[in-house]
């Protein structure tokens, strides 16, 4: 079969009309539901995703996604892994048949799947992991490079766009937490002030020497501090 250039379109049309406000997982999922729907023979399609070297399924048509998913995972080699590793599309034309990932196939054949593709995704500024069809006829994924290229492309830029905003955002809230952990510290140093008749240099120093006695962060000690003041 060729792949429908209604599914490349329509990521296309995804891709420029989307919020990036959206997040991550909310486009994976948008990109997940787009492949089962256009493209004919895909049963079910789900994400992998690869955080802190730890791969899951975050995203998921059908729930025998990560089950099947799971036997790589623990295996540590499957086509989705090789997908996301090398940066290439993997396709296994028959679970039944031997092939480089004998625990995922065996797990994708006894949930009836014969044939399974993977492309691989990228957000910003490396892998983040793979989009991965199912189905259960065999040998249902032709080969076809240019509308593949196509698929990781446009699902990559949904991706970077998705990524990009959810950075920025990170960020906004780490700065925001920094000002308020300021303003906590500066609350402390003015009680210590207060009962010990001391400068802001020695208050600050006290809070320091407590931090490294108790082996916790300054941040909370102050804001311990300031909580036994609060009436």
């Amino acid at each position: 079969m060729d792949y429908p250039r209604e599914f490349v379109e329509a990521l296309v049309t995804l891709s420029a009309a989307l919020p990036a406000d959206r997040g991550l997982e909310d486009t994976l999922a948008r990109v997940a539901g787009l492949a089962t729907e256009q493209i004919s023979g895909c049963d079910f399609a789900g994400c992998t995703l690869v955080r802190d070297g730890k791969a899951t399924t975050a995203v998921f048509t059908d729930p025998l996604s990560p089950e099947i998913d799971g036997a790589q995972y623990e295996s540590g080699r499957g086509p989705c892994l090789d997908a996301y590793r090398e940066g290439v599309v993997f396709r296994i034309d028959d679970t039944h048949a031997e092939n480089p990932w004998p625990e995922f196939s065996e797990a994708a054949a006894a949930h009836g799947i014969r044939s399974t593709m993977s492309f691989p995704l990228a957000g910003e500024q490396a892998a983040i992991g793979a989009l991965n069809l199912y189905s259960r006829a065999q040998a249902n994924f032709d080969d076809n490079d240019a509308i593949s290229a196509a698929v990781v492309a446009h699902s990559s830029a949904l991706l970077a766009s998705a990524q990009a905003y959810w950075s920025a955002h990170q960020l906004s809230e780490d700065l925001q937490t920094a000002m308020l952990s300021r303003s906590t510290i500066e609350q402390a140093k003015g009680i210590i002030m207060g009962a010990r008749h001391c400068d802001a240099d020695t208050a600050f120093a006290e809070l320091q020497r407590a931090s490294q006695h108790q082996n916790r962060k300054l941040r909370d000690i102050a804001a311990e501090i300031v909580d036994r003041q609060a009436p």
